[in-house]
């Protein structure tokens, strides 16, 4: 069971391909991702989108030991990915995975039960504002308490840096679930102590059932780059022992590439 719970992440900034190397990656996806790949005109962006994929490829073949070729990724209407295949077996009854990509870093996340959301955050300081006006557009998606208590963070880089990290914790958890960021974020709401033991109440009601992480990736200058790992267990009775070391995720309970460069700046990591 625990091969299914599966944490990576990729720092891209150590990847420089020539246009060679990095046509010899894309062609290790089918052709049908390639358009979605290449239609960015940044290589950054590039590198973040070729990436993403080629982490879902390997997990999947990694984990259930489905051949390259026949493996089938699609999206939901929403945007999540998900294996079209019934090859998971009873093993791993609800695979699922989620990926996020800002900044330096791209990572991908597995659960064989729960649900799984992931999201990356890269505390960019805003070009054409000031850090509160920045912050105040975003204020319908925060319930008063947040909103409290990310205006009552300390200067302005500690307002930036505590918004981000509630932004983070809400991406994880509508992109777990599998919707937009339209859905009403002010009434989910999350409390923690000192970015420990961080909880979600949704219309004022706990809900025990999700399990979020907050982890600081690393830095580099000023920026503090986030994880976020929410996890809903989907199967009330089964106790699942999760072996953790990234930055952020979040899950819920309910009932029932190999290019080499790009392989040596993979970073595996258990959660």
């Amino acid at each position: 069971m625990e091969k299914g719970v599966q944490r990576w992440v990729v720092d891209i900034s150590k990847w420089d391909p020539t246009p060679h190397d990095f046509s010899f990656a894309l062609y290790l996806l089918p052709q049908r991702h390639h358009s979605s790949i290449i239609k960015y005109v940044k290589l950054e962006d590039r590198k973040r989108a070729l990436v993403s994929r080629l982490l879902q490829y390997a997990l999947v073949h990694q984990v259930l030991g489905i051949p390259f070729e026949e493996i089938t990724i699609n999206r939901t209407i929403e945007g999540k990915p998900y294996l079209e295949s019934d090859k998971a077996g009873m093993d791993f009854p609800n695979f699922n995975f989620n990926v996020s990509h800002h900044g330096d870093y791209v990572a991908i996340a597995s659960e064989p039960l729960c649900l799984v959301g992931l999201d990356i955050v890269s505390c960019a300081i805003p070009l054409r504002e000031t850090i509160p006006e920045f912050v105040q557009n975003f204020s319908s998606y925060f319930s008063s308490f947040e909103w409290d208590n990310i205006l009552n963070a300390g200067a302005s880089d500690e307002i930036l840096i505590e918004f981000y990290r509630y932004w983070c914790l809400k991406e994880a958890y509508v992109k777990a679930i599998g919707i937009g960021v339209a859905y009403g974020l002010d009434k989910v709401e999350f409390h923690h102590t000192g970015w420990g033991n961080i909880s979600v109440k949704i219309d004022g009601e706990t809900m025990t059932e999700w399990k979020f992480w907050l982890f600081e990736l690393g830095k580099r200058h000023w920026i503090k780059v986030h994880i976020v790992y929410a996890r809903k267990t989907l199967i009330p009775s089964c106790e699942i022992r999760v072996m953790y070391r990234i930055a952020g995720i979040c899950c819920k309970r309910s009932p029932k590439v190999s290019h080499r460069e790009l392989q040596e700046n993979i970073t595996a990591i258990g959660f």
